[in-house]
């Protein structure tokens, strides 16, 4: 952040609530010294401002000093900023800085009666994200690089084993309190979704022969085509909401009845120790109908289960 915008960003902050150096410092990603020299600087260009000793201390603004207000109905204000309180629950975002000036800035410049309608909603209005806690120090080259389809070579940490991977990155979202990364994989010939927090190390890399890629697209599609398994499955209502948080197959859950939903797709055959994987997990709230083949996997597995757990 250049400093002049940073030292918007610290008037509309006090404007808000009185700040610590410390607090400042921190929301700025800057040094307590930089805060402190900051504050200097606005002192000598005439912003009125002054500290407060104490625990309950801090620097504050002279009543009455505001910026001009921007122009947002109720409904537009309630929109971004319950959109900026969601993005302050993610543990990392591309944006960590930015969320929370942004929600400063915002409420800095709004005229009060919009305030007085949206801080209520705000309160109980929410967007649920688990609380996780990692780092991701590739998202934002990640982020960039998917935006000039720029292919990568990455080192990665998969749940089974480690290495690396020639990646073209498509696109980059967030989903359960994680961030993921859809990217076409040269090994796999194929679009794979990995989670961004697993990159060890990522660089920028010329594209493979383009006409190569092409084949392994086409044959991977012919493939998929021809290797697909078709299953159906019943599911109870928890079945449900957990199949719907699927980011690949969760709009494809469809209502049968009041206490009955159901899950039919074509899985690769690729995928096929994931759906083993999956419905497994379901236990009770899934009843696989079709095929056959994932239903004795389902049992195989419960006998080993059961086996282990089998008493003295």
């Amino acid at each position: 952040m250049k400093r002049n915008d940073r030292l918007i960003a610290i008037v509309i902050a006090l404007q808000q609530r009185p700040e610590t150096a410390q607090a400042l410092a921190d929301k700025l990603e800057v040094s307590k010294r930089t805060i402190l020299r900051d504050m200097e600087a606005l002192a000598e260009i005439g912003i009125p401002l002054y500290a407060v000793s104490g625990p309950a201390g801090g620097f504050r603004l002279m009543d009455g000093f505001k910026l001009p207000p921007l122009q947002f109905d109720s409904q537009e204000a309630l929109a971004i900023l319950f959109s900026l309180n969601a993005m302050t629950k993610m543990a990392d975002t591309p944006f960590n800085q930015a969320r929370w000036t942004a929600i400063d800035k915002l409420r800095a410049t709004m005229p009060e009666n919009v305030l007085q309608q949206v801080e209520p909603l705000l309160s109980r209005f929410e967007m649920e994200i688990p609380s996780r806690s990692y780092t991701t120090p590739w998202l934002e080259k990640l982020l960039v690089w998917a935006g000039a389809s720029v292919w990568v070579r990455a080192y990665y940490r998969s749940e089974r084993q480690e290495r690396w991977l020639e990646l073209l990155p498509q696109r980059i979202y967030s989903a359960h309190g994680f961030w993921y990364c859809d990217a076409y994989s040269a090994f796999h010939r194929e679009q794979r979704t990995f989670r961004i927090d697993r990159f060890v190390e990522v660089q920028p890399m010329e594209p493979p022969f383009a006409g190569q890629v092409q084949i392994d697209r086409n044959r991977e599609r012919d493939e998929a085509k021809a290797g697909s398994i078709r299953i159906r499955v019943e599911l109870s209502y928890r079945g449900a909401l957990l199949a719907e948080q699927d980011p690949h197959i969760g709009g494809l859950v469809r209502q049968l009845d009041q206490s009955q939903w159901e899950l039919a797709f074509d899985c690769p055959s690729s995928e096929w120790e994931w759906a083993l994987d999956f419905f497994t997990q379901l236990g009770t709230d899934a009843d696989v109908l079709e095929p056959p083949a994932l239903r004795a996997g389902i049992y195989e597995r419960a006998c080993r289960l059961a086996e282990r757990y089998k008493p003295e």
